[in-house]
């Protein structure tokens, strides 16, 4: 869920706030259609709005008792939008575990869901942890270890339809990444929480990052940013074990602009960040079209009736609405 292979290449200049209720105008986005079943997801002539800026890098964005919940990670916050005043509050200072962190680098929190007695689950990247987050940003302990050894830095986060938590765990959030002497895993996976008990699950990919379920939850899909960048989709039986691994897309370009979150609408459709902006994907694998948006486009999330639709776009907060309504996670709270 972040654009992280060299931090200084996505620091951007900071736009002027826009935090007023209605939304500014969005210059430079643009909805390519690429085929024509993309009319079926998003109307015709729909525009991406800018609602709030000012931000270092904007990430994990999930909707809560009426706001946008979302991680500054270079400026190591934790923050809420509200769409019917255009305030934006800080939650969590300091969100990644560490005091003061550097803004050049990647040690904030990222995603976040909430869970089913409705606090949040909160990926802290610097110290490599899960923690357990109310509406006030107190903290609880939640996952750190496997086995003794600490976590990477967990990253992108989403139950399953049994109730297991599923999440990437990339070593983004380390200074060195995989040279860095504190790690301790000697592998990036992509882990399943159930029962009580923590299992890596997929464990051959680089840097898997974003992470989401087909809507009848036997698709898995994973975005890997680094070295190679694709999607990938996994056959998932009832006991949580994947199988059958096939690349969805892979994806032209350099860093920053990587493979990072991805969301799936309730048709099947993929909505996955990469080089060049969001593509809509069929579940087919045929590109329905893409989102451009003039900043780096780390995540997705889908609000409100779910026909709403956050970008969480390096500096910005963007928003557009669709004709479908996007995959709701399971403990969604409107």
């Amino acid at each position: 869920m972040l654009k992280y292979l060299a931090p200084a290449l996505c620091l951007l200049a900071l736009p002027a706030l826009c935090l007023s209720a209605a939304p500014c105008l969005a210059q430079g986005t643009s909805i390519k259609k690429m085929d024509a079943g993309l009319d079926n997801v998003i109307a015709p002539g729909t525009k991406i709005e800018k609602v709030a800026g000012g931000f270092l890098f904007v990430e994990g964005p999930m909707w809560k008792d009426g706001k946008l919940w979302f991680s500054d990670v270079r400026g190591d916050k934790v923050r809420t939008f509200d769409p019917k005043t255009g305030k934006v509050t800080v939650i969590l200072k300091d969100s990644g575990g560490v005091k003061d962190a550097p803004p050049d680098a990647n040690f904030g929190s990222n995603a976040m869901i909430t869970d089913k007695d409705g606090s949040i689950l909160l990926t802290r990247m610097a110290i490599g942890t899960i923690e357990r987050m109310d509406d006030h940003g107190n903290l609880k302990p939640f996952l750190s270890k496997y086995q003794g050894k600490r976590l990477n830095s967990p990253n992108d986060l989403v139950f399953a339809r049994d109730g297991s938590l599923w999440f990437t765990d990339p070593s983004f959030g380390l200074p060195k990444m995989d040279a860095d002497p504190k790690k301790e895993l000697k592998f990036n996976a992509v882990w399943r929480y159930a029962g009580g008990k923590l299992t890596p699950v997929i464990t051959d990919m680089g840097q898997p990052n974003g992470i989401g379920f087909s809507p009848d939850g036997k698709t898995l899909y994973v975005s890997n940013s680094a070295p190679d960048m694709y999607l990938r989709a996994y056959d998932v039986s009832a006991d949580g074990k994947v199988s059958n691994p096939r690349t969805i897309i892979k994806y032209p370009g350099t860093a920053p602009d990587v493979p990072d979150g991805l969301k799936v609408d309730s048709a099947g459709n993929i909505w996955t960040t990469g080089p060049g902006g969001i593509r809509i994907i069929s579940p087919q694998g045929k590109v329905l079209g893409q989102l451009i948006v003039p900043e780096v486009v780390a995540n997705i999330g889908f609000a409100e009736d779910g026909k709403t639709v956050y970008l969480t776009g390096s500096t910005s907060l963007y928003r557009l609405h669709t004709k479908i309504p996007g995959e709701i996670p399971m403990y969604y709270r409107p």
